[in-house]
């Protein structure tokens, strides 16, 4: 029998206009931890928010609409979903200031980083009262940076009830953040854009995650032991829940970051480097998000045992992790900072429509 004539299908028309939408990778379905959302996360988000905003009294009304509706302490309700009432509202307040510091560090030049870092970190050093110090490029002013008050003020709280160890992991980890938000800066200011591998070196830090990390301890009234906050397989799975959260908001974030040519986000340095089109770039990076929840899970099984009291707090402090997994999730939906007030929508559909490109920034 003769073969049957087969007609090539047609080669597909060349894609010559700019995507106007992408689809977000269905992480939500992916990741079955439950979600735990603290009894008392309403009223503790609505203090923490108000302690900002009386704290911050130069923001203009866009700047404050979106402090509000950023939601920074409701993220902490699901991710501290335990926490006693009083550490809950120390680590939410944190968490305020945290995007605080995100916001204003964003387009800042590399001396204004430097200056920012130093104000906070005394802040750190020197709790109980302000105490310029002295560096041989730099001296600190007489009066205090408003970013270095904000810092006092929580943390001459939170130290109260913090262990040792907590504490000097929260005040390394911060350090950590400043020097990558310094590079970051640097590239800025030059117009680099880095490779894969340089970006993630940076990003792990710039991301905020690892003093989060700390402050899970302190929210649980526990302080690991060094020995194991140094185990490999618990920084393992401090860095796969740090890579999730990271990695997953850089995905939620693109299209705002996009819009006012942001370009610190995996999704530009996979289209820039790698020859993605936007669409693969995202699905590529949810690829990753896929894995480290699936790398997460593995290594859990592999923690070692160090006696009935460290593997209790051992217990507690994994369990914080995972919050952090499936709470940033849920959350990244219900802020407005990454998709206003269409979350729920985006949510169920994961449909996103491109912004225009636009130099004015909510912030």
């Amino acid at each position: 029998m003769a073969a049957e004539t087969v007609n090539p299908a047609p080669a597909p028309a060349p894609q010559c206009d700019a995507p106007d939408h992408f689809i977000l990778p269905d992480l939500v379905s992916h990741c079955t931890f439950p979600l735990v959302y603290h009894r008392k996360g309403d009223a503790v988000a609505k203090e923490s928010v108000r302690w900002l905003d009386a704290n911050c009294p130069v923001l203009n009304n866009k700047r404050r609409r979106a402090l509000y509706g950023l939601q920074a302490g409701e993220l902490t309700a699901f991710c501290y979903n335990t926490a006693e009432k009083k550490r809950l509202r120390v680590v939410s307040d944190f968490m305020n200031y945290l995007f605080h510091l995100d916001n204003i560090s964003d387009g800042m030049m590399t001396s204004d980083t430097d200056a920012l870092s130093d104000a906070v970190m005394n802040a750190l050093w020197f709790p109980e009262f302000y105490c310029p110090t002295r560096k041989a490029d730099y001296v600190q002013p007489t009066k205090e940076l408003h970013a270095g008050k904000l810092a006092r003020d929580f943390w001459s709280r939170c130290i109260r009830d913090a262990g040792p160890g907590c504490q000097a992991r929260f005040k390394e980890t911060l350090e950590l953040f400043f020097e990558a938000v310094n590079i970051q800066a640097k590239d800025r200011d030059a117009g680099v854009i880095p490779d894969l591998e340089s970006y993630i070196n940076v990003r792990r830090d710039t991301s905020g995650c690892k003093p989060c990390w700390a402050l899970i301890e302190y929210a649980l009234n526990i302080d690991l032991p060094d020995y194991v906050a140094e185990d490999p397989i618990i920084m393992a799975l401090n860095q796969s829940t740090n890579d999730l959260v990271t990695w997953s908001n850089d995905i939620f974030s693109y299209n705002v970051e996009q819009s006012r040519g942001d370009t610190h986000n995996m999704i530009v340095i996979l289209m820039k480097f790698h020859g993605h089109s936007l669409q693969e770039a995202v699905d590529y990076v949810g690829d990753l998000c896929r894995q480290t929840i699936d790398e997460f899970s593995a290594n859990r099984k592999k923690i070692p045992s160090w006696g009935p009291v460290v593997d209790k707090m051992v217990q507690k402090y994994v369990q914080g992790l995972q919050d952090w997994i499936v709470g940033s999730l849920h959350w990244s939906f219900q802020t407005t900072r990454y998709f206003g007030t269409d979350g729920q929508e985006v949510k169920k559909t994961r449909y996103i429509k491109l912004l225009p490109v636009s130099e004015e920034s909510i912030w």
